[in-house]
């Protein structure tokens, strides 16, 4: 994977003045555009799209510091209007294009580079599992991202449960692993940023497909997981299992990202505070 990310890197600095589509990276990195996206922005914590454009911009204030127009420089990366090249050009750098020659000053944004480091390297435990369709069943709402600490939107979700939804989710639960679990899926694009929204359910595993006390049920195909068991502080332990998946185990491993729920259960330590013990299931595939 990291000789793929580099190789998409190069492609987009030779492709630097045209029209670079999500869909065109995908298919030359030979993965699927969902699972490609999330490995980039954990690596470099900028979105593909953000890369390209301060790639742009930076490639843009060179050429304005060699003299050549601000007109000129504007079409070339792709603006279709001075106005517009100005605005973002201002907004990246704090400085106008028309500036950059008489005051000899530009901001500089070098591409990436990636590479495998031992130095600090982690041990990850997993096992991959294969699991026929089921449906998760529970209760649900549309909540912000938030990458660390406690998202209050989930703690209010969890306590809107009833009793009365204990009891029918406890009647149907019948898929391993039987627990409670806390789901996600339906991210909006903003995401990567924090920005975005997601669905997030509450819920169990079950064969049913549908369930009572208004209860929402989703449907996932039989898939492969890799499975993550972590131990420790919560919710800190499980946030940064989660990222290291995506930033250590992905890029390294022989899968590939399923664009489909993604789940985790958690229960907390009875003789230790905050302390807890959670799985975190990824739907993949094994690369081509």
């Amino acid at each position: 994977m990291i000789k793929t990310l580099n190789h998409i890197i190069e492609f987009i600095e030779v492709h630097l003045c045209e029209d670079i589509t999500l869909e065109m990276i995908a298919n030359e990195a030979g993965v699927s555009d969902y699972h490609f996206r999330k490995i980039f922005f954990f690596l470099t914590g900028a979105t593909l799209s953000e890369y390209i454009r301060m790639r742009r911009l930076s490639e843009a204030g060179k050429d304005l510091l060699s003299g050549m127009k601000v007109t000129d420089v504007a079409f070339k990366y792709g603006y279709e209007s001075i106005d517009g090249f100005t605005r973002s050009f201002k907004a990246w750098s704090s400085t106008l294009p028309s500036d950059v020659y008489r005051t000899k000053t530009c901001t500089l944004y070098p591409k990436v580079s990636f590479s495998i480091s031992v130095s600090g390297g982690i041990n990850m435990q997993y096992r991959i599992v294969e699991k026929p369709a089921f449906h998760l069943a529970g209760v649900t709402k549309r909540v912000p991202m938030q990458f660390e600490g406690v998202n209050q939107e989930i703690v209010k979700l969890a306590q809107s449960i009833t009793e009365r939804q204990r009891e029918e989710l406890h009647r149907i639960q019948n898929v391993e692993p039987k627990k409670v679990v806390n789901a996600s899926y339906e991210a909006d694009a903003r995401f990567m940023k924090e920005e975005g929204e997601l669905t997030h359910l509450i819920g169990v595993l079950t064969t049913e497909t549908r369930a009572g006390q208004q209860l929402e049920t989703v449907a996932v195909p039989a898939l492969t997981w890799a499975v993550f068991p972590c131990e420790g502080p919560f919710p800190g332990t499980l946030q940064q299992t989660m990222a290291d998946i995506y930033a250590q185990w992905l890029p390294s491993s022989k899968y590939e990202l399923v664009d489909a729920p993604n789940f985790s259960w958690t229960t907390m330590d009875e003789e230790r505070s905050g302390y807890a013990t959670s799985e975190v299931w990824i739907a993949v595939k094994p690369l081509n």
